[in-house]
């Protein structure tokens, strides 16, 4: 009998990434070699909210019947899981905003140095950090004669999945001036100009990178070995170099709910979301899913990979173990945090107190959330615990990675 219009098809309604994964990893795996942290991710992503996690069985005093629902993986590459893992780190966040504008920069590395990057990760993506908060924190001193506090977001994708390395900064709109006497405003239209930002976050780059390779410390492998020939390396440098690097600067925001607003759409944001995916045909062996050309006036559009290249464009985005992809520098860094935060208020009051009625802090955006469950097959509120189930692995526990 012919397979009707719908075989192998995955309903677009129920796909994940988890479907595709369950349906092509075992025989991507045959022929690709995965280290030890993608296999960590990708497990977690397959076992998310399934019995292999355990969970809580719940019964409907209406209907009778019980219902599961099964314990998430907590890792930071799940896209099942990212919207819970965003407000519980923005519940740690809210107290340290103030009531400033907020500047939203981007700065993006070259494409040419993407092989580069894919062997060497941890170290560029460290530079990357280093080089962009360093370029921020110099442009406050030498133009506000303050410390500015950032908080960046590494991201490593484009909408269609390929490597495309840039990092978000919020960055406070003025600063603790550098004798600690008072709070120095930056300008309400813009923080710096991009043209100078982006000449020296090139400068810092290039530096940091020129003194990992005359250390050694970069992985030339298999098509970056000629790269091992110092004249070989300085071309692709001066390449690199030659042009202007991307350095986006967004309107400022409003005040603290706006970052909010943002940072809970971009802290936790992963590659790939469940709700891009449109369809997984498996006699064909290949996915669709939604992409934004921003090249093209940020129109929508679709894309269709074969299994494997979307699993392998998936991985690239698999931090490497125990890589911080959010950090913090300025008056927000770790070092001292509460006391400069404590600092900065005490001065904006001074500084507003006379001019402006103070405001309530930002409302958190975590909703309120009902203790009693509605039950998925009657839709009453009337589902009553009744047990739980540890994980069925012993080895589940090393799926979860909430760092």
């Amino acid at each position: 009998m012919a397979a009707g219009p719908g075989a192998g098809l995955v309903p677009s309604r129920a796909l994940t990434v988890a479907d595709v994964l369950r349906f092509g990893l075992d025989d991507y795996a045959r022929t690709h070699r995965l280290p030890a942290h993608h296999w960590k991710a990708l497990n977690a992503i397959l076992n998310c909210r399934t019995a292999v996690l355990g969970g809580e069985r719940y019964h409907c005093t209406h209907c009778g019947r019980d219902h599961w629902v099964y314990h998430s993986c907590r890792n930071r590459h799940c896209p099942t899981c990212q919207g819970a893992n965003a407000l519980d780190w923005l519940d740690q966040q809210e107290q340290a905003l103030l009531p400033i504008p907020y500047f939203h920069l981007v700065f993006t590395l070259p494409h040419l140095l993407n092989p580069l990057i894919r062997q060497n990760q941890a170290a560029l993506y460290k530079l990357l950090f280093a080089s962009a908060s360093a370029t921020l924190l110099e442009f406050g001193r030498n133009n506000l004669g303050a410390q500015l506090g950032i908080t960046a977001v590494l991201h490593t994708w484009s909408q269609t999945l390929l490597d495309h390395y840039h990092l978000h900064c919020i960055v406070s709109g003025g600063g603790i001036r550098l004798d600690g006497a008072q709070w120095t405003k930056a300008s309400g239209q813009y923080l710096f100009a991009v043209q100078a930002l982006s000449e020296v976050f090139r400068a810092k780059f290039r530096d940091g990178l020129r003194k990992l390779y005359d250390a050694g410390e970069l992985t030339l492998e298999g098509q970056l070995l000629g790269l091992r020939d110092p004249p070989d390396f300085d071309r692709l440098l001066a390449l690199a170099m030659g042009k202007p690097w991307v350095v986006y600067a967004k309107r400022p925001f409003a005040g603290p709910e706006q970052v909010l607003a943002y940072l809970s759409r971009y802290t936790h944001r992963v590659g790939m979301s469940n709700r891009r995916l449109l369809e997984l045909d498996e006699s064909r062996g290949t996915v669709r899913f939604v992409w934004k050309d921003y090249a093209d006036g940020a129109r929508q559009k679709i894309l269709t990979l074969t299994v494997p290249e979307f699993i392998r464009r998936l991985c690239l985005h698999l931090l490497p173990p125990k890589f911080v992809k959010i950090r913090h520098y300025g008056f927000l860094s770790h070092r001292g945090r509460q006391a400069k935060i404590q600092q900065a208020r005490q001065l904006l009051g001074a500084a507003t107190e006379s001019s402006q009625p103070s405001e309530p802090p930002a409302p958190s955006l975590r909703p309120a959330t009902e203790k009693t469950r509605v039950c998925p097959f009657c839709g009453q509120a009337t589902l009553e615990w009744v047990e739980g189930v540890e994980a069925n692995l012993p080895q589940a526990k090393a799926f979860c990675d909430s760092s």
